[in-house]
């Protein structure tokens, strides 16, 4: 992680407020799930990390039964400019075609979040409007940028119980792999990846544009803010905010790979504790992903090789915290069943 200036842009002044002071959710709770835990019909400990998601929904909702009656896929959709530098193997409208799809139905996330009663919300963000080129200007302004955050906060309006965040943008892994050259160092050689399938030509381009567009900004990526404002763009800024307000709510939250994580390490490399109430879903078949995971000391839930953002390991990542909920609630206690506790102990 590089160091950075403790000093708040003017315009993120009442938004970086919300990044100190922060709940911390109920221990007590989880303590509760785990004096249930102990009385189920299976060794302790022999669900492995689906008793941790138990104990993460108890901490977060702040009950000793947590539900996940209105979980929902937040996916925000934004373009831009670079994609005029050959980085992706998509043109920019694809974005909104796919937003279309995403709401008729057609995506995988779709189809994920029909089968699991999963509500998938998408947010556009100026689609018709892409960033500005981030080897020429800037991608937002201090002020645009802080604006965004505070549209993404009110992603949580519907009061989810479960936040699962995921993207959409032509040329966001390049972006991405901007803002994590720029929060962890090294060349964009050391970030970048083939996105939505370029071939290792396309690697090298994206390569050298975040080089450039690191060079042309270094005076003024001294901030993890400015560094989100000058080499990131809108959809980040939104899953940012949704993060942060989120936390606020006490709302847990699944992050998905490699674009919506790098949305949260802005957020960790200002308050690594900001992201307790975050699991991450999956490590990307991105191989940077593993190493921005690794930088954050994060440990994903699954490792399927999949690389389509969209949510769609975040969603995954909802089907297992509903089918941890489902066992905790539903098992038998050794009571019930009529279970010789201590011979099952052996196991």
């Amino acid at each position: 992680m590089q160091k950075f200036s403790s000093k708040i842009p003017e315009p993120f002044t009442e938004f970086s407020k919300l990044l100190v002071d922060l709940p911390k959710g109920s221990l007590s709770a989880v303590e509760k799930v785990r004096q249930r835990d102990k009385t189920l019909t299976k060794p302790l400990g022999s669900l492995g990390q689906l008793e941790y998601l138990v104990e993460f929904m108890a901490r977060w909702q702040e009950t000793e039964n947590p539900a996940m009656n209105n979980p929902m896929v937040a996916i925000f959709a934004g373009n831009h400019g670079v994609t005029d530098q050959a980085i992706s193997a998509f043109p920019a409208s694809v974005t909104a075609q796919m937003v279309a799809n995403f709401t008729s139905g057609g995506a995988a996330i779709s189809q994920i979040s029909k089968l699991h009663g999963l509500n998938l919300r998408v947010f556009e963000l100026a689609i018709d409007i892409p960033t500005g080129d981030i080897t020429c200007v800037a991608a937002l302004s201090d002020k645009a940028c802080a604006a965004t955050i505070a549209y993404g906060m009110e992603a949580i309006a519907g009061e989810p119980d479960l936040l699962c965040i995921g993207e959409m943008g032509i040329g966001n892994t390049t972006v991405a792999a901007a803002i994590y050259a720029a929060l962890f160092g090294g060349p964009g050689s050391d970030w970048v990846g083939a996105g939505t399938g370029i071939d290792e030509a396309g690697i090298g381009r994206k390569a050298k544009v975040v080089d450039q567009a690191l060079a042309l900004h270094k005076e003024n990526l001294d901030h993890p803010l400015k560094i989100l404002a000058r080499v990131g763009g809108r959809e980040f800024a939104a899953m940012l905010g949704a993060i942060v307000a989120a936390r606020h709510h006490k709302i847990p939250v699944i992050i998905d790979g490699y674009v919506a994580t790098a949305a949260a390490a802005i957020a960790f490399a200002i308050n690594p504790a900001i992201l307790d109430h975050c699991i991450f879903a999956h490590v990307s078949d991105e191989n940077a992903h593993g190493k921005a995971l690794k930088e954050m000391n994060k440990h994903p839930m699954l490792d399927l090789g999949m690389r389509l953002g969209e949510g769609s390991g975040a969603a995954l990542g909802a089907v297992l915290v509903k089918t941890a909920l489902h066992l905790h609630h539903n098992m038998a206690t050794f009571g019930d069943a009529n279970v010789d506790e201590k011979e099952v102990s052996k196991e």
